[in-house]
């Protein structure tokens, strides 16, 4: 890692991960090159994929889409979106996202405070092709809520 005065540059990616949902998720940046304070994960996305209803009772979730179109939905709510926009999503709070367009889309999604979230990606990454039981148990010990399934 590089130093710019007080600031640090990383270019690495660290583990990319294949989650539920058509769902590759690449963890860019961890809440150890942040000092704890945030993780930005890469996500994309195949068409008619996206992440079930869940709850993240530990941190707090902006998504920003890059590339496609996203239909989301915050404690029922539900917006669509392209390229440019964003979502903010405070702990505590259900939501769920889809790829509505035609092709492989792109988010990245940034969590404050960093690693609980990746350390639930980490974990799956260990735990290859879980049931949904399993994935909800594991969710549960990094304060994530799943609520429902995305195939």
């Amino acid at each position: 890692m590089e130093t710019v005065g007080p600031g640090r540059v990383g270019t690495n990616k660290i583990r990319s991960v294949r989650m539920p949902g058509s769902r590759l998720v690449t963890i860019g940046v961890s809440a150890d090159q942040t000092g704890g304070a945030y993780s930005l994960l890469e996500v994309e996305v195949r068409a008619g994929g996206g992440e079930g209803p869940h709850v993240q009772h530990r941190e707090d979730e902006c998504l920003y889409v890059l590339e496609g179109r996203f239909g989301f939905t915050v404690e029922g709510a539900e917006r669509e979106v392209g390229p440019g926009k964003h979502l903010y999503v405070p702990k505590g709070h259900l939501h769920a996202y889809q790829n509505t367009g035609g092709s492989t889309g792109r988010l990245l999604a940034v969590f404050t405070p960093g690693g609980t979230h990746e350390r639930f990606v980490e974990r799956v990454f260990e735990a290859p092709n879980s049931s949904p039981e399993r994935l909800t148990l594991l969710g549960a010990e990094y304060g994530i809520e799943i609520c429902g399934t995305t195939e």
